[in-house]
């Protein structure tokens, strides 16, 4: 990590953190520890948004499952771990199907087209999993909250997604979707009777094979959700904005593992690239420093030559000499191998160094994390 750089001065200094990074590389819990570390070492009335379905977020916390509505962490939570936070930490999940239902409330352009969206048979179905829901629905939460001014910060845990890119593209996409082609072409049977001939076939075939009533909810859906465009388009910029604001940071999450790495080096580009600002990279699972050592490379070095003779002078007692002696040898020469793998690791982290302002790196952790005094030990080693 820089010296003159920590996540802590990076926080103190923005209302809005975005956690990002492909599945399974400690994105949420990266997220909550920051969140944690904030009400703890800033005194900020902090909010952990999360749109992982996973409910292992809530067990760290203490917490019962939550949903869309905001919930302080129990102080008994932060009692258990030892520590007396000097602000408050809350949490929520985003419940996809309540948060489109009030999306729908809100950029509809009365109460009765509202009504008749909800109790769209097509729309019931498939409102909780509509086209870039998770991402956009969390743009929308985001917005919503911020807009509310209730907290100093908010951390947001991002949807997993084929690409992180997907998140910060999410609005665009979902107000090019209100205005597309194809959208106008669906809803075509509800505008008119009369339909072109390019169309004509399809209805037809489809009218045989779905049946009319099934074609006219499609049309209906689409027609309604049509009528909010102007919503949607007006929230997507505003959502945009924010995103871009100088308040607003991103986290890039990511193990050194090659997979996981190359999408956040493509992720940090991204967001260089398009405006926004790569404040953190937080590489976990990263080898221990001592690795690396000269010193204790050449103790290694003489323990594997030396094995034979250092097995001699313990002595009957340790086992058979030439078991010891392998045993000696082996440890000695993984010790080497991980350093050459601890010395490529630092290699690849000084090469990101140069986008984000800070670089955090996490150890691997002999156990799981379960619960609050887990999460403040891996926000402890991140916030400098």
């Amino acid at each position: 990590m820089a010296a003159d750089h920590t996540l802590e001065q990076l926080l103190a200094a923005k209302e809005i953190a975005v956690s990002c990074g492909s599945g399974g590389v400690g994105k949420t819990t990266t997220a909550a520890a920051a969140a944690a570390m904030s009400a703890v070492s800033l005194g900020a009335k902090t909010l952990v948004l999360t749109v992982d379905p996973a409910r292992r977020l809530a067990d760290a916390l203490g917490m019962d499952p939550f949903g869309n509505v905001e919930r302080q962490v129990p102080a008994e939570a932060f009692k258990a771990a030892g520590v007396e936070p000097r602000g408050q930490l809350w949490a929520a999940m985003l419940d996809i199907k309540k948060s489109w239902d009030e999306l729908v409330v809100r950029h509809a352009p009365d109460r009765a087209t509202a009504d008749r969206i909800l109790t769209n048979t097509l729309y019931r179905n498939v409102s909780g999993k509509f086209v870039q829901s998770y991402e956009y629905i969390a743009m929308e939460r985001l917005y919503e909250v911020h807009t509310a001014g209730r907290y100093d910060l908010i951390v947001v845990d991002t949807p997993p997604s084929r690409s992180a890119v997907e998140f910060l593209q999410a609005p665009d996409r979902m107000a090019d979707f209100f205005a597309s082609r194809l959208l106008r072409w669906l809803t075509a049977p509800a505008r008119s009777k009369l339909l072109n001939l390019a169309s004509r076939p399809f209805y037809q075939v489809a009218d045989r094979l779905l049946g009319s009533q099934f074609l006219e909810d499609i049309a209906e859906f689409f027609q309604l959700f049509q009528s909010m465009y102007d919503g949607f388009a007006e929230r997507a910029e505003a959502v945009k904005r924010l995103l871009h604001d100088r308040r607003t940071t991103f986290l890039v999450v990511s193990t050194l593992e090659a997979a996981p790495l190359r999408e956040a080096e493509a992720f940090l580009a991204a967001l260089k690239d398009k405006g926004f600002h790569p404040g953190a990279l937080v590489l976990n699972k990263v080898l221990p420093e001592y690795l690396r050592r000269p010193e204790l490379a050449a103790v290694a070095e003489r323990l594997a030559g030396d094995a034979p003779k250092l097995a001699a002078a313990l002595g009957e007692d340790a086992g058979p000499p030439a078991a010891v002696a392998r045993v000696l040898r082996e440890v000695a020469l993984s010790f080497l191998n991980f350093s050459v793998v601890a010395k490529r690791e630092a290699e690849k982290r000084a090469e990101l160094a140069a986008v984000p302002d800070v670089v955090a790196t996490v150890p691997y952790f002999d156990e799981d994390i379960t619960d609050l005094s887990g999460l403040l030990k891996l926000g402890r080693t991140i916030w400098g």
